[in-house]
C-alpha cells in the first residue's frame, strides 16, 4: 500500500473498537511518561494527557499514524517509535510538538521521509533512522535541524549521499552511516560539521576517500572505517585528523603503508587488522613511526603480512625494522611530510 493510502486509512483505523484498536493500558491525566509494547497495538493511543514529555511505542504493528498523532501535546521532548511497521509518515506529524529533542524511529520499515517533516523541529538534538529502508538522504530534511547533535541512519540502503548534505548541521557531534551500501563519498559530503566528533562508515563499499574528504572535521576523535573496500589512501587524507583517539581501518584491502596519518597528540588507538599487508621498506617506514609515538595497535596477531614470502602471515607488529628491507624510494612516512633534497646531479635544476 502507498503512504497516501496509508494515510487515508488512519482515520479508519482510529474508528475501530477501542479494544482492537488501542490495548494499551489507560493514563493518569497528570501523567508525563506514555509506554506501550502491546504487539497487538494498529493505531497510535489517542486522548493522552497534554502534559506527556515521554512516548513509547514500540515493537507493535503500527504501520501508519495520522497527521494529527501528536495533537495536543506542546510539551513532548521524547518520541520513541522504534521497531514498529511504519512504511510513512505525515509530513504535519511533527509540527505541533516543536520541544520534541529525541525521535527514534528504528527498525520500521520507512523508504523515504516528507522534505518538511522536520520544518517545526529546531530544537530536536537526537534523530535515529537506523535499521529502515531509506534509499537516499534529502538535504531539505536537515534545513531545520540546527540543534541536532546526533544523527544514525545505519542499516538503510544508501548508495550515495548528495553534496552538502549536512551543510546546515553545525551542531553534529556523531554521524552513524555504517552499514549501507556507499561505494564513495563527494569530497563535500562533511562540509559545515565542524563540530563532528564521530563518524562511522563501517560496512559499507568504499573503495576511495577523497583526499579533502576531512578537511571540515578537523576535531574528529573517531573514525571507523573498517569493513569496506579501500585499497589505497591518498597521502594528505588524514593528515588534518590530529584530535584523533581512535582510527579502525581493519578488514579492508589495504595493502602498502605508506599512507599518511597524523600525529598524535595523544595516544592513538589503531586497528590495521585483516588487511593483506606487504611488509616492504614502506612497512619499515611505518613501525619506525608507530613506535616512536604514542599508539596502541589493537588486534596484532591479526595484523599480518601477506607478502613477501618469507613474512607470510607472520604478525606486522613482531617484525624488526631491519627484515623489511631498504630498497624503496625516499619518500615520507606516515607521519607528516618531509623535506627532501635533490641528488647532487639535479641541483640547480628544480
Amino acid at each position: 500500500m502507498t503512504c497516501l493510502g496509508l494515510t487515508l486509512l488512519a482515520p479508519l483505523l482510529l474508528a475501530l473498537p477501542r479494544s482492537w484498536g488501542q490495548p494499551c493500558p489507560p493514563v493518569p491525566k497528570n501523567a508525563t511518561e506514555f509506554v506501550c509494547t502491546a504487539p497487538d497495538l494498529y493505531i497510535f493511543p489517542s486522548g493522552l494527557p497534554n502534559g506527556i514529555l515521554s512516548i513509547s511505542v514500540e515493537f507493535t504493528n503500527l504501520s501508519t499514524m495520522g497527521e494529527d498523532a501528536l495533537q495536543g501535546l506542546p510539551l513532548l521532548r521524547e518520541l520513541h517509535l522504534s521497531s514498529n511497521r511504519l512504511q510513512c509518515l505525515p509530513a504535519s506529524l511533527l509540527w505541533p510538538v516543536p520541544e520534541l529533542r529525541i525521535l527514534d524511529l528504528t527498525g520500521n520499515l520507512l523508504e523515504g521521509l516528507p522534505p518538511e517533516i522536520f520544518h517545526a523541529s529546531g530544537l530536536l538534538r537526537d534523530l535515529v533512522l537506523r535499521g529502515n529502508r531509506l534509499r537516499g538522504l534529502q538535504p531539505s530534511w536537515f534545513q531545520s535541524l540546527r540543534a541536532l547533535e546526533w544523527l544514525d541512519v545505519s542499516g538503510n540502503q544508501l548508495r550515495k549521499l548528495p553534496p552538502h548534505c549536512f551543510l546546515l548541521l553545525r551542531s553534529l557531534k556523531s554521524l552513524d552511516l555504517s552499514h549501507n551500501f556507499l561505494s564513495n563519498l563527494p569530497a563535500a559530503a562533511l562540509q559545515g560539521l565542524a563540530q563532528l566528533e564521530r563518524l562511522d562508515l563501517e560496512g559499507n563499499r568504499l573503495w576511495v576517500l577523497d583526499e579533502e574528504m576531512f578537511q571540515p572535521t578537523r576535531g574528529l576523535r573517531y573514525l571507523f572505517l573498517q569493513n569496506n573496500k579501500l585499497s589505497v589512501l591518498p597521502d594528505a587524507t588524514l593528515l588534518p585528523l590530529d584530535q584523533l583517539d581512535t582510527l579502525d581501518l581493519s578488514h579492508n584491502a589495504l595493502h602498502t603503508l605508506d599512507f599518511c596519518l597524523p600525529e598524535p597528540r595523544d595516544t592513538l588507538s589503531l586497528d590495521l587488522s585483516g588487511n593483506p599487508w606487504v611488509c616492504d621498506c614502506h612497512a619499515a617506514r611505518f613501525l619506525h613511526w608507530l613506535r616512536s609515538r604514542p599508539v596502541h595497535l589493537y588486534a596484532r596477531n591479526k595484523t599480518l603480512c601477506l607478502a613477501p614470502l618469507e613474512h607470510h602471515n607472520q604478525s606486522l607488529a613482531t617484525l624488526a625494522e631491519s627484515e623489511l628491507g631498504v630498497s624503496c624510494p625516499p619518500t615520507p612516512g606516515p607521519g607528516k611530510q618531509e623535506s627532501q633534497e635533490l641528488p647532487p646531479d639535479q641541483v640547480g635544476k628544480a
